[in-house]
C-alpha cells in the first residue's frame, strides 16, 4: 500500500439544509447514495493505492490509519463525516485497486446534512453531459446456445462434486450513437430502484440491491441475497410465485451456502451473530431474491483498539458464494477460465469507509462501465447441482433489465 505525504486538512460542516447527492455528483464525481442518504464527492485530495486487492485483509487496517492522520475538524462524528475513501474493488480478490479521498464531499442521512472539504484541493464544479444517446446496438459476448451450454457443462461438473456452486455472468456491450449522459442514467437508476444503492464510481455505475458488510461501531451486518424468481405484476401471481420461491429446495440451497459463507467469516471478529433460521423475500421491480439480514457485534481489538474496519470485514468474506461460489478459489479459478471476460469491479465491493472505521460496501451488480457512447452491463445466477440452463438464461434476461431500462432509450 503506498500513500501521499499527509499534507492536507479536512473540515466538516453542518448544512442547513440535506443536499442532492445527484445534483452534486454531476456525470464525473463519485456517487454511493440509497433511500436513506449517502455521499457524493468531487476531486481527488489523496488517493490511496492497494497493489494486493483484497488479497491481504491485515493491509487494510492502515486504510483508517491513512484517514485518521488528516488533520480533521468534524464537530458532527456521524459514520460518514471527516475524510472519506471511496472506491470499487475487483471480483478477484487479487487484482490491485484504489480508494479515492475526494476533495469534497456531501453527505446526507435522513433529514441531516453536511460538507466535508480538504484544504489545498479545489474541485472542479460538476457537470452535466449534452443530449443523450437514442440509437443503440447491443452485442453479447456469448449466444444464447454458448450461454445454455456453458450452463450444462458447469452443472455436470458440479454433480461430479468439483464445487457446490457456481456463479456464472453474462456481459452485454453497448454502442450508442452519443455519449451516455450519466446523471440522466442515475436519476432513472433511483426512479426505477428507490430501495437499492445507486453508485457511480470512475464510469462503474450501478444499482445495488445487496448489502455486503456496514459497519457502525462494534455493530456489523450483511444482507446477502441468493435465489431468485421473476415478478408478474400481478399481486396474486406474485405471491405464488414467492411461495414457490419459498419452496423452491434449488434455491434455498443456493441460499443456504452463502449464508453459512458469510456467518463462519464474521463469527471470528464478533462476540455474537444473529442469524434468522429462515430467509425473508426481498422484492425488486422485476425480481425477488431469497435474503437474510445477518447483524452482529464486534469484538474489541487488544488494548482497547478500534473492532475490525469496514474493509477489514469485507476481505474476510469477498467473494461470497453469491457473486463466486463454493468453494470460493476453485470458484474464481474456474470462472476465470470459462466465462470469456474479465469482470473487473463487476460483483466487487463498491462503497466507502471514514476514519473511524465505519463504512458501508455493496456488492457490484445489477451495473455497467460507461465510456462515452459504450457500456457493457453484466448479470449472473447462481448454479447448482440441477439447474436448469433454459431458466438460467431467463434470470439473466430478467437482470439484466436494470441496467437496459436506464441506458437504452429509444
Amino acid at each position: 500500500m503506498t500513500i501521499q505525504a499527509v499534507t492536507i486538512q479536512a473540515r466538516t460542516t453542518r448544512l442547513p439544509e440535506p443536499p442532492d447527492l445527484l445534483a452534486e455528483a454531476g456525470d464525473d464525481g463519485l456517487l454511493f447514495r440509497d433511500e436513506h442518504g449517502g455521499l457524493a464527492g468531487r476531486g481527488v485530495a489523496m488517493r490511496i493505492e492497494l497493489p494486493d486487492g483484497l488479497s491481504d485483509p491485515e493491509r487494510f487496517a492502515q486504510v483508517t490509519e491513512i484517514l485518521r492522520a488528516i488533520p480533521t475538524r468534524d464537530p458532527i462524528g456521524r459514520p460518514g463525516t471527516g475524510p472519506v475513501a471511496i472506491g470499487a474493488l475487483a471480483f478477484d480478490p487479487s487484482v490491485p485497486g484504489h480508494l479515492v479521498v475526494p476533495a469534497v464531499v456531501y453527505g446526507r442521512a435522513g433529514d441531516e446534512g453536511w460538507v466535508t472539504k480538504i484544504s489545498g484541493s479545489s474541485p472542479p464544479a460538476a457537470v452535466r453531459g449534452g443530449e443523450p444517446p437514442d440509437e443503440f446496438s447491443l452485442t453479447p459476448t456469448m449466444t444464447h446456445a454458448e450461454w445454455r451450454d456453458l450452463v450444462a457443462e458447469t452443472v455436470a461438473v458440479l454433480e461430479r462434486g468439483e464445487m457446490a456452486k457456481v456463479v456464472l455472468a453474462r456481459r452485454i456491450d453497448i454502442a450508442a450513437n452519443r455519449p451516455f449522459v450519466v446523471s440522466d442514467v442515475l436519476e432513472r437508476l433511483v426512479a426505477l430502484y428507490p430501495s437499492c444503492s445507486v453508485f457511480s464510481i470512475d464510469g462503474f455505475l450501478g444499482a445495488s440491491p445487496e448489502l455486503l458488510i456496514a459497519r457502525r461501531g462494534d455493530r456489523v451486518e450483511s444482507h446477502p441475497l441468493a435465489g431468485t424468481v421473476a415478478r408478474s405484476g400481478d399481486a396474486h401471481g406474485d405471491e405464488e410465485l414467492v411461495a414457490r420461491l419459498m419452496s423452491s429446495a434449488k434455491n434455498r440451497r443456493e441460499h443456504q451456502v452463502v449464508v453459512d459463507t458469510i456467518t463462519s467469516g464474521l463469527a471470528p471478529y464478533c462476540d455474537h451473530l444473529d442469524v434468522p433460521a429462515e430467509p425473508s423475500v426481498m422484492g425488486l421491480r422485476n425480481v425477488s431474491h431469497l435474503a437474510t439480514h445477518i447483524t452482529g457485534r464486534l469484538i474489541a481489538g487488544k488494548l482497547g483498539e478500534r473492532p475490525p474496519s469496514a474493509l477489514e470485514l469485507v476481505a474476510a468474506i469477498h467473494p461470497t458464494p453469491a457473486v463466486g461460489g463454493n468453494p470460493a478459489e476453485a470458484a474464481v479459478r474456474y470462472l476465470q477460465k470459462v466465462e470469456g471476460f474479465d469482470r473487473g469491479p463487476y460483483t466487487g465491493p463498491v462503497g466507502w469507509m471514514d476514519a473511524r472505521g465505519d463504512g458501508t460496501w455493496m456488492l457490484g451488480i445489477r451495473c455497467g462501465e460507461v465510456a462515452g457512447a459504450t457500456a457493457r452491463i453484466y448479470a449472473g445466477n447462481g448454479i447448482v447441482a440441477g439447474s436448469d440452463p433454459v431458466d438460467e438464461l431467463a434470470e439473466t434476461q430478467l437482470k439484466l433489465q436494470a441496467l437496459l431500462a436506464a441506458l437504452v432509450r429509444p
